[in-house]
């Protein structure tokens, strides 16, 4: 599998994790995807921070909700990528 090919189904990523947990979704939702090595997909949120004031949500970014964004990816994309946040 190719970063593109996960680019390209991104959205339909995202619409299974609303559809299954829409708190998880909002931690995910402005995720730039930025490499995929072996079955590590790597998440950057550094435009998270390009709003002036503190619009940091890193610690919303809970296990439980990297759980179910790795369930959703299995879901729409039958593999099992581990997901890596910077």
């Amino acid at each position: 599998m190719s970063l593109a090919h996960v680019k390209n189904r991104w959205n339909d990523v995202l619409d299974d994790l609303e559809r299954k947990n829409r708190v998880a979704w909002l931690a995910f939702f402005d995720a730039r995807l930025v490499s995929l090595q072996g079955n590590q997909l790597r998440l950057s949120f550094v435009d998270a921070e390009k709003f002036s004031g503190s619009h940091n949500f890193s610690a919303a970014r809970k296990p439980e909700f990297i759980a179910a964004l790795e369930t959703s990816i299995n879901a729409v994309l039958g593999s099992s990528l581990v997901i890596i946040t910077e």
